[in-house]
């Protein structure tokens, strides 16, 4: 067990490490002089300069590679250009945000798509099949922006249910906080419910072509059983999978949703900083979500082989 979970985070490392050095030279390669793009064009040469040292845009670029690297392991990310607050204490702040959103929506969509993908397996070309599989079509190829839209639409603005612009933070007001995040939570929770359920389908439908599973029914195992006995353990690990990348997915995509609900969020965080031309948090916020999803993606590979027990570890 040891051995394994060495080898997963032995190759987790390198990929951070990958990703460092391609946000690093991306952020390099925009057009155009850094420290001239924050200040605008009516900034004065030596307002440039100075920001350009402030920046250690004055150096080589391994050196300043080397200096952000020093800066990255001691955990400082810099200083945003437009707020002037540490960039870690930024993302932080608003990751808090965007993982309650995140987790919540997809905690939902799998208690829903994964016992839904069981049942359309099992009850393989009927009506409640073919009806689940269209479902799961349909909000799969919905737009996640223009399905907000739609529900900020008729639960913000038609009926008034709910809150349409603004946020409350729930450890604040739990009552009002929890309104203001319905239905960002509601959107990612009714996009991702199309690929779960296709993904459990699939997997269930593969294991109940096994022979043990015939053998089961052979026994006079009522259907029930045989499903949630013998069919879930074998079908979730790939599901398991999955909502390993969706929820990385989703960490890293949800600046649309943030950015219709006006939710503060990391997505919100990294949009207002390209406006802005702060490339600081930009590279801050790219990293940070790369580090997330890598680091998700290896819990979800370490806890793999309790979810398939077809797969043994040394």
């Amino acid at each position: 067990m040891l051995r394994f979970i060495l080898s997963r985070i032995g190759m987790a490392v390198p990929t951070v490490i990958l990703v460092a050095v391609v946000v690093f030279f991306l952020i390099r390669l925009i057009p155009g002089d850094p420290a001239a793009l924050m200040l605008g064009d009516m900034a004065d040469p030596a307002s440039v300069a100075a920001l350009r040292t402030d920046l250690g845009l004055d150096k080589d670029l391994l050196t300043q590679f080397a200096i952000w690297t020093s800066n990255v392991l001691r955990g400082d990310l810099g200083v945003s250009i437009t707020t002037h607050e540490p960039v870690a204490y930024l993302v932080l702040q608003r990751f808090q945000v965007s993982a309650g959103i995140v987790l919540a929506a997809v905690a939902l969509a799998s208690a829903v798509a994964v016992p839904a993908g069981l049942v359309a397996a099992l009850k393989q070309n009927s009506r409640l099949d073919f009806g689940l599989v269209a479902i799961a079509a349909l909000l799969l190829s919905v737009p996640t922006f223009w399905l907000g839209l739609i529900i900020l639409l008729i639960f913000g603005l038609k009926l008034g249910w709910l809150p349409v612009v603004g946020y409350v933070s729930i450890a604040e007001d739990p009552t009002n906080g929890i309104l203001y995040v319905l239905m960002p939570i509601a959107t990612l929770f009714l996009h991702e419910i199309g690929v779960l359920l296709r993904m459990a389908r699939a997997s269930a439908l593969e294991v109940l072509r096994l022979d043990y599973i015939t053998h089961a029914r052979a026994k006079g195992l009522p259907e029930s059983a045989v499903l949630w006995r013998h069919v879930f353990p074998n079908a979730f690990a790939p599901t398991w999978t999955l909502i390993g990348l969706v929820l990385g997915n989703m960490l890293g995509g949800i600046a649309v949703v943030e950015t219709v609900f006006t939710i503060p969020g990391l997505g919100r965080l990294l949009v207002d900083a390209i406006f802005a031309r702060d490339y600081p948090v930009i590279q801050g916020c790219l990293l940070f979500i790369a580090a997330i999803y890598v680091l998700v993606n290896l819990i979800v590979d370490l806890f793999y082989p309790l979810f398939d027990p077809r797969v043994k570890v040394t």
